[in-house]
């Protein structure tokens, strides 16, 4: 897995190291961080562990990681879309620890790995979808440049055992081409 740089941070490959099972659920256990996002909080390190071994590693998901500190504030990795078929389009998902919010580092960690989805995996579009309160996220897809597609209705079926709405988004290659 490539690491990705950028002025503050790090992006690089998630390990079973103390340090990184740690980082995941100091942000992870915050009912303030995945509920928003869809997914319950973690209930023990066990849990983030196995996050990492079943859902970050084989994904390609990259830690966030900050430059000066080396701290885990977060993960962001592309998954299959599953809403385009045949097309070669990838979809974007992070997550920030509630620390980290308001100092732009989701925006800095999302823009590189635009770039990195479209130069190095020669994407046609990216898509994103973010839940219809979650306010944060949908900050970082606009300054982003992501472009707005519309609702989905009761498009992800959550932890919780309800169905949320999705606020669709994506960016072309020509628009991520006319925005460097």
């Amino acid at each position: 897995m490539k690491t990705l740089e950028t002025n503050r941070l790090l992006l690089n490959e998630w390990s079973l190291s103390d340090e990184d099972i740690d980082g995941l659920y100091g942000y992870a256990k915050d009912p303030e961080v995945g509920p928003a996002a869809g997914w319950k909080p973690h209930e023990s390190r066990e849990e983030s562990k196995e996050i990492i071994v079943d859902l970050f590693i084989p994904h390609e998901v990259f830690a966030i990681r900050e430059k000066e500190s080396g701290r885990i504030v977060g993960s962001i990795g592309l998954e299959p879309d599953r809403r385009r078929e045949n097309v070669k389009s990838m979809e974007l998902g992070y997550s920030l620890d509630k620390d980290s919010w308001g100092k732009g580092y989701m925006t800095e960690a999302a823009k590189a790995v635009i770039d990195y989805a479209f130069m190095e995996l020669d994407l046609v579009i990216l898509a994103i979808c973010t839940g219809p309160d979650n306010r944060r996220s949908q900050r970082v897809i606009e300054k982003c440049g992501f472009v707005y597609e519309g609702r989905q209705r009761k498009g992800y079926h959550i932890y919780d055992g309800s169905d949320r709405d999705n606020l669709l988004f994506s960016m072309t290659r020509e628009e991520w081409e006319a925005s460097r």
